[in-house]
């Protein structure tokens, strides 16, 4: 029998990229990322059996209709005088586990959204005031209709008060919100610090929001296989060289590239690319390198890209201490998505 010729391609290396991305790119690309960029509330499927999806759907419907009309609408209905704090909530929050469809929900509100409006996640919010700066953002968001948060996460106080005085802001300029979670804005941070300012900044962000709560099993395991085992070395090298576009590196060695790299050009790191293939995937070493790898894992499955990967399976890679401790939402939703990308590793691996 024999062996076809493997292609003599060179796969390109994210950990040979250098990315740079212009201010104002973060903000023309503030929009739903590929995987959600055609969905509707229409196409979003409830499960029968927790009926509290079906009344999601039903109020970012409604939600939706309030921001039709003139642009200053929202302003008149929600406030009672200009300047002043909003009669009733701003906008609207779904709490809910991984994989109930939180962002097919928010993206489907940001398409049936009349314009200007803005999605992105918690993480491109805070890296587009670190861009423009405080005042600048405040202006470039100021005209929008809606402002679209997904995975909202609070990492540090810093953070909190950062992001509370700029939706704060907004809502005083008649900026409709909408945001999902994995957490009930008032537990937002719990596990992760005691402060009492902290907690006081988090309630006055969750004063803004209609809390929506989403029930339900992570779709992307229901009646789904499980993760395919490890490739070896060879396989994923091979992958990697028959596949146009795929990039290949060494898992280590892109773990110590993302230090290099600001998690706002993380997206920017994967422009072109059409797969990804690791090798000697191996249990995160500490925390921080941990949360680049969860932006990672966002922008790598925002783009639907499979990873064929050898060594450790993806469900292995943080530890007990580090699923006990605060960030373990943010690990889970990794695990959940990388597996997920793993499970699309036969479109380029056989």
């Amino acid at each position: 029998m024999t062996v076809p010729a493997v292609p003599n391609t060179r796969a390109v290396s994210l950990s040979e990229r250098h990315p740079v991305v212009p201010a104002d790119r973060l903000v023309a690309e503030m929009v739903p990322p590929p995987r959600f960029g055609g969905v509707s509330f229409a196409s979003y499927l409830p499960d029968p059996g927790q009926p509290s999806q079906a009344e999601a759907v039903r109020v970012l419907e409604e939600f939706a209709g309030t921001l039709n009309g003139p642009a200053d609408g929202g302003r008149r209905r929600w406030f009672r005088r200009a300047g002043q704090t909003p009669a009733g909530p701003a906008g609207v929050y779904l709490d809910g586990g991984y994989g109930v469809g939180k962002t097919h929900l928010l993206a489907s509100l940001w398409h049936a959204a009349p314009g200007p409006k803005a999605f992105g996640t918690f993480v491109e919010l805070t890296n587009l005031v670190g861009a423009l700066g405080f005042q600048q953002a405040v202006q470039a968001l100021s005209g929008h209709r809606l402002l679209c948060i997904d995975e909202f996460e609070l990492d540090d106080p810093g953070d909190t008060v950062l992001v509370s005085t700029l939706l704060g802001r907004l809502v005083e300029n008649g900026v409709r919100l909408a945001a999902t979670s994995n957490t009930l804005p008032d537990k937002l941070g719990e596990g992760r610090f005691a402060a009492a300012d902290f907690l006081r900044e988090i309630q006055g962000l969750a004063a803004h929001f209609r809390p929506v709560r989403i029930d339900g099993e992570d779709y992307r395991h229901r009646g789904l296989p499980d993760a395919p085992p490890p490739y070896s070395d060879t396989a994923v090298t091979e992958a990697a060289a028959r596949t146009p576009g795929a990039a290949l590196d060494d898992f280590g060695d892109l773990l110590a590239h993302l230090a290099a790299v600001h998690p706002s050009r993380y997206g920017a790191l994967l422009d072109g690319v059409a797969a990804v293939c690791l090798r000697g995937v191996h249990p995160v070493p500490d925390q921080t390198t941990a949360l680049r790898l969860v932006v990672l894992a966002d922008r790598m499955y925002d783009r639907e890209l499979p990873v064929v990967a050898s060594g450790t399976p993806f469900d292995a890679i943080f530890s007990e201490e580090m699923l006990r401790g605060g960030y373990r939402k943010k690990y889970l939703r990794a695990v959940s998505r990388l597996v997920s990308l793993a499970r699309d590793s036969s479109r380029v691996a056989s």
